[in-house]
């Protein structure tokens, strides 16, 4: 059995270390990613919402990008909101910034009591592209 192959974006390496987990897990060509969130570079949640939100789209990419992946190669896409009727349409608006055109991943939105202090969090599962 293989070990698994450990994917970081720069910077964060002590964010996973503390917590004991992968930023996201490549598996053949598939690539898992964790739970990000719209920490403040001290690991804090940004308190404005908009902001938050932005923050872990922000911090996705960059896990995205460390697996030579964009957001044109995700396909599934869980998010998880503490109060989704009011924050639905603050979440829509960067993650249609984000995913951009036609055909859209996979979206399912799950309403949680809590985040570890966040409200907001995404996770995707990605194709990694082919090198040519």
């Amino acid at each position: 059995m293989t070990k698994r192959d450990a994917i970081f974006p720069a910077g964060r390496q002590a964010l996973y270390e503390i917590n004991r987990y992968s930023a996201a897990i490549r598996s053949g060509d598939l690539l898992f990613v964790s739970g990000q969130v719209g920490s403040r570079e001290d690991g804090s949640p940004e308190p404005v919402f908009e902001k938050q939100v932005q923050l872990a789209f922000d911090n996705l990419a960059a896990v995205l990008k460390a697996a030579g992946c964009t957001f044109d190669d995700v396909v599934d896409v869980t998010t998880f909101h503490t109060d989704p009727a009011t924050q639905f349409e603050a979440v829509n608006t960067v993650r249609m910034k984000a995913i951009g055109e036609q055909p859209y991943p996979n979206w399912t939105a799950v309403g949680v009591n809590w985040l570890a202090g966040f409200d907001f969090e995404i996770k995707v599962i990605a194709r990694i592209p082919q090198s040519i």
